[in-house]
């Protein structure tokens, strides 16, 4: 593994616990196994959570995306007290978003309605409206990747707008544009093609780490 001393955290539960598999949620007793520590009390959860040195990534999936990677996980629709579709929550994202940590975020469908010009709620403080707004009002950290299903983008060092990294085989940067509800930044030299994992790697993924395909429930569509 390229991160041999990786502590996960799942929720407010277990701290680097050791599941034989995939549990289903994060709320599963599993992860409760060998663990290195009982997290009690969301209290000692919080507290990890805001010493910088020890949880310093935050990974999480985000129904809607803008430009500047502010995530959306409550509502959908004008309304916030009669939304159209009630999303289940900002589970942490909110906090987790503003106290320094490195976000990266996943979409397993990509598509216009969940990048979009803007978010209909703020779940999740991204780079705000762009540029040093976020330093300006004293948040550090912010989001670093999106990777979803066609390809993995990053932000622009300065405006902090989303930027096209890599497309994945057999998807172009237009076809990448096209599933995009705003403007990517796309530079004019080729886009690069992301790295295909090896076969050891997608078997540890199937055999090992998933075998019973919890992650098709979200990626396999």
């Amino acid at each position: 593994t390229h991160a041999p001393d990786l502590v996960w955290v799942a929720s407010a539960i277990g701290l680097d616990a050791r599941p034989e598999r995939v549990p289903a949620s994060t709320l599963e007793a599993p992860l409760w196994r060998d663990s290195i520590m009982y997290l009690e009390q969301y209290s000692t959860f919080w507290d990890i959570v805001l010493n910088g040195s020890w949880l310093q990534k935050f990974c999480v999936g985000a129904a809607q995306l803008d430009r500047y990677g502010n995530g959306n996980n409550s509502v959908i629709g004008d309304d916030y007290h009669r939304p159209k579709v009630r999303l289940p929550g900002t589970a942490g994202l909110g906090d987790m978003g503003s106290i320094g940590k490195r976000l990266f975020f996943w979409n397993p469908n990509h598509n216009p309605r969940s990048f979009v010009e803007k978010v209909d709620f703020v779940s999740c403080a991204g780079w705000l409206g762009g540029g040093d707004e976020r330093e300006r009002l004293g948040l550090t950290g912010g989001p670093e990747l999106v990777i979803t299903n066609l390809c993995v983008m990053d932000f622009h060092p300065e405006t902090k707008h989303m930027r096209l990294k890599s497309v994945h085989p057999g998807v172009t940067a237009e076809e990448v544009q096209e599933a995009t509800g705003f403007e990517l930044l796309i530079g004019d030299s080729p886009v690069p093609e992301t790295a295909v994992p090896t076969v050891e790697q997608v078997d540890l993924i199937r055999d090992v780490i998933d075998p019973d395909g919890m992650r098709l429930r979200e990626f396999g569509r």
